[in-house]
């Protein structure tokens, strides 16, 4: 299993300029060929492998043009290649959009694999670079002395702040204790997260919270003259602030993932179509905050790595208008409430709560208590409408074996 450290880095302006020459080289290379790749193909009909990328890139750095191409590490070049490469089969693949062109004023990071720096009692050596990097190492529970990293990924955001990332090879963790305990989660706007428990966790609205000072911190950008030093000043206020917010979330996320992990052995949730939903105008600022899609994917590789099981059942299951007493389906519940009595059984609903019941049941009667079931399957949405098949929901932890 492959884990990632990411810290911060102080690199000295000797460093500072390597890198940045490494990050002009590697965004001139990904450009380049992304052009040429383009052209082979939508003007002459042919596609362009890995190995003829490679071809081109050698015969750029005998150019007198590109010649300072060879000043840089190639290593952060070859890697390049080869995550344009990846980005083409996953393209293809329909697992992502077309690859776009980078940007100088966006993140910008170089890839090293072992051949490009050193690792030795802690210090970690560059290539191109005389003098040990300089990063804070704030994992208390890894001795930095004992890393193996077998890449090292050097980032600096667009607020000035440089990062060091290690991707060390890790033998699988232990899965943990049993809890004994199962639950669904409804995820909404109003509240983050309702569970079956009747544990409601607020939405913070972190954008929502920092919206006027990030609005006035653009203005103030806007009213600057293009390439001027106060512009730049400017823009890096704005970087800074959507930094803060970038990071309030994602700690908030990764908290509420974990808490959740730790508290059930199996944990249950919709298949929310976010794409489709952020085309709501109204809704899609506040969908787009909630982190929804992140806060799948931290339940599906912590759940992996926990020995968790998570199951996503299909997105049009109707767990809001079922009655989770007696599973009397309403025809028709707006939006706007949030409380129903069952005309079946007389039951007064909290809608949350009694989504993340249904939701629950829902995970639980399909899985048939067994990891190697389908999650989804057999929750189906009634007309002609047919949604998409529930095995193609299933996560990684929910095949795993017991």
């Amino acid at each position: 299993m492959r884990t990632a450290y990411k810290c911060r880095a102080y690199p000295d302006p000797e460093q500072a300029a390597v890198f940045s020459r490494t990050f002009g080289c590697v965004r001139l290379v990904w450009n380049k060929t992304l052009a040429e790749r383009h052209a082979a193909y939508h003007q002459r009909g042919q596609k362009t492998s890995y190995k003829q990328t490679d071809a081109a890139l050698t015969e750029w750095k005998k150019t007198e043009d590109l010649a300072f191409l060879s000043e840089v590490s190639s290593v952060p070049l070859q890697q390049t290649l080869r995550h344009q490469h990846a980005a083409f089969a996953n393209f293809f693949a329909g697992r992502a959009k077309y690859p776009r062109f980078k940007n100088r004023n966006s993140r910008q990071s170089a890839h090293y694999t072992r051949s490009a720096f050193r690792m030795k009692n802690g210090e970690l050596y560059m290539a191109k670079t005389a003098t040990p990097l300089r990063f804070v190492w704030s994992f208390d529970d890894v001795e930095v002395s004992t890393l193996n990293p077998t890449m090292v990924v050097i980032s600096r955001d667009t607020d000035g702040r440089w990062y060091v990332t290690f991707a060390i090879d890790t033998d699988t963790p232990e899965p943990m204790d049993e809890a004994g305990h199962a639950i669904g989660v409804d995820l909404g706007i109003k509240d983050f997260a309702v569970t079956s428990d009747g544990e409601r966790i607020a939405n913070p609205r972190h954008l929502e919270r920092k919206a006027r000072n990030l609005a006035r911190y653009q203005r103030r950008m806007a009213r600057c003259q293009r390439g001027s030093m106060n512009r730049r000043k400017a823009k890096a206020k704005v970087a800074r602030a959507h930094r803060k917010i970038r990071n309030a979330r994602a700690d908030f996320l990764h908290r509420t993932s974990t808490n959740l992990i730790r508290r059930a052995d199996t944990i249950v949730i919709e298949d929310l179509a976010v794409t489709n939903m952020v085309k709501n105008r109204t809704l899609a600022r506040v969908i787009s905050d909630a982190g929804w899609g992140e806060f799948r994917r931290q339940l599906e590789y912590k759940a992996e790595r926990a020995g968790r099981r998570l199951v996503v059942i299909d997105r049009w299951y109707p767990s809001s208008k079922t009655c989770s007493v007696c599973g009397h389906l309403l025809a028709a519940l707006s939006l706007s409430t949030r409380h129903w009595t069952c005309p079946g059984c007389r039951t007064r609903h909290d809608r949350d709560i009694n989504a993340a019941k249904n939701i629950l049941a829902a995970g639980q009667a399909v899985t048939g208590h067994s990891p190697g079931d389908a999650c989804g399957a057999g929750v189906r949405r009634q007309g002609s409408s047919l949604p998409q098949s529930a095995l193609n929901q299933e996560t990684r932890a929910a095949r795993r074996p017991a």
